[in-house]
């Protein structure tokens, strides 16, 4: 719906004709409806932390290489353990309402895959990727010889 400024109501009610003491009454109105609401305060902003959860159904993290895994957000004062229980939780709500029992969320996967957001955020978890993401295992460290490829690129360092 298209959004017109009270003064320019005000100067098409003006040239209409409308008694001034109406006119004056109509204009207060539509000012005290555009006022924004000062007694609704909003809550502050809640912080928040990242966490990964890593799929490993078969119990190889020390093993294998290479994992998929989703990306959330929790509340930055919330364990990261409580993640999963957050996700249970937004699945149990999901399976009740009716499209839940049409199409239940039996995995984690289908959960965070095909949930609505807002039952996520009102178990104050907040899905990043709703496709899982391939996780890399590092050493955290930086090697400090040169590599054979960047000596044959002429990088020095």
């Amino acid at each position: 719906m298209p959004k017109i400024d009270v003064n320019q109501v005000a100067e098409i009610l003006k040239r209409n004709d409308i008694d001034p003491a109406l006119l004056r009454q109509i204009v207060e109105e539509m000012n005290q409806a555009v006022e924004p609401e000062v007694d609704e305060e909003k809550p502050p902003a809640v912080k928040k932390q990242f966490s990964i959860l890593v799929s490993d159904p078969d119990n190889q993290l020390p093993e294998k290489a290479e994992f998929t895994g989703w990306v959330f957000q929790i509340p930055e004062d919330a364990s990261v353990t409580s993640t999963t229980e957050r996700i249970h939780k937004a699945a149990y709500e999901f399976n009740t309402t009716k499209k839940g029992r049409m199409m239940p969320a039996k995995t984690l996967a289908d959960a965070i895959e095909n949930i609505p957001a807002k039952a996520f955020k009102e178990q104050q978890v907040w899905v990043k990727t709703k496709a899982p993401v391939f996780v890399i295992r590092t050493d955290n460290l930086i090697p400090t010889e040169k590599t054979e490829r960047d000596t044959r690129r002429g990088r020095s360092g």
